[in-house]
């Protein structure tokens, strides 16, 4: 990236979401991007594989912070990123979303005085209960620039009393990664026949969330209406529900179901695209299905993406109304998905990326690139 020195800018990023969203605009950095790993995500199904398929090198440094409860997380973060602003210069900072990776850094970057840019702002759930919440709007209010993906995002961050002049509407680069990464279709049906489906012939679950496996009683909850759907299931079982199942006694619910391994991002797009209905407590799904035109039920209490509750998702508590909520979107699913196929994302029109570059070349002075006119490729 011509005027911005090498290694210059700091991207910091810990989880599989942070690396979907945030490999557009490492590419088109390119050397003058320094990535930094937190280890939040430490397990290589939830981390590595992601780094390999969006065709990012190495991380330049790895923190190791995983495994520890949030306010240690945080704190081991810290100290790291507090090193390595010391040690090195950098023009500016680069967090995405709203994790504890992304808090890190914000904090890293303000105590050390380098401009903060933060990628996803602007979303709010309202919901205290969220350390997501708290994350997400502590970083907007540090940030100097602010990448908001929708007109509520920036609606949001005004209502705040954050400057207009911080804030930028650049879509999300969700979008751009969606269709990157999605096989085309021959590959999609290829990978149905190895796992025995058939287009619009099954349900893809995700459920990772801790509201939703920090209790037994919850979990159960959510197994047992997925075992009752009139269709197969398929679950990419995350560690941390994997772990609580264990723990809770859930194994047999499990077994009614097609449990698989965790999935690299072109696999899951791959299943996504062919799904009946998703099921899922993900902020990334929500954000997917609306690229991939396929309905979602949303297991959670509150989401910081209501954009995506208008016409793709419903929002519904463990409990009878997930598996009411499916077989609702099983009738009549034929011209449901030929309606989503007709609307746009609110996500953005894949340019997110180099709208978010660009801003960091405004932001410490150097000359921007043109943003490349990439059309959306026809999948």
């Amino acid at each position: 990236m011509r005027g911005l020195p090498r290694a210059s800018v700091a991207v910091v990023l810990g989880t599989r979401p942070e690396i979907v969203k945030l490999a557009p605009v490492i590419r088109r950095l390119g050397d003058a991007a320094f990535v930094v790993h937190t280890g939040q995500h430490y397990d290589a199904s939830m981390s590595e594989v992601f780094l390999r398929e969006h065709g990012l090198a190495d991380p330049q440094l790895r923190l190791g912070a995983g495994g520890y409860g949030r306010a240690e997380q945080i704190s081991h973060m810290l100290l790291g990123l507090d090193r390595l602003f010391a040690e090195r210069e950098f023009v500016a900072t680069v967090v995405q979303g709203d994790t504890n990776s992304t808090l890190a850094g914000a904090l890293a970057a303000n105590a050390r005085g380098v401009a903060l840019v933060h990628v996803e702002a602007g979303l709010r759930s309202n919901d205290r209960a969220m350390p997501e919440e708290h994350n997400r709007v502590m970083t907007d209010h540090l940030a100097d620039v602010l990448c908001a993906a929708t007109a509520a995002n920036v609606e949001n961050l005004l209502a705040e009393g954050i400057p207009a002049t911080r804030i930028r509407l650049t879509g999300n680069t969700v979008v751009e990664s969606v269709l990157d990464q999605l096989p085309e279709r021959a590959a999609r049906l290829r990978l149905l026949v190895e796992l025995g489906l058939k287009p619009d012939g099954y349900v893809l679950a995700t459920i990772h969330r801790p509201e939703n496996t920090d209790s037994a009683v919850t979990l159960r909850a959510i197994l047992t209406e997925l075992a009752a759907l009139p269709l197969p299931v398929v679950l990419p079982l995350h560690p941390r529900t994997a772990a609580a199942a264990a723990s809770g006694g859930l194994a047999g619910l499990l077994d009614h179901l097609r449990v698989v391994e965790p999935m690299g991002s072109s696999t899951f797009l791959g299943l996504a695209a062919h799904a009946a209905v998703l099921v899922s407590d993900s902020g990334g799904v929500q954000e997917e299905c609306t690229v991939l035109k396929r309905p979602l039920v949303v297991v959670r209490q509150s989401t910081e993406r209501p954009e995506a509750m208008a016409d793709f998702a419903v929002l519904v508590e463990p409990g009878p109304q997930l598996g009411h909520s499916v077989e609702a979107m099983l009738h009549g699913h034929a011209h449901r998905v030929s309606r989503l196929q007709r609307l746009p994302s609110p996500f953005g029109d894949r340019t997110a990326a180099d709208q978010v570059v660009d801003t960091i070349h405004d932001l410490v002075g150097g000359p921007r690139q043109a943003v490349a006119q990439t059309a959306n490729h026809d999948r």
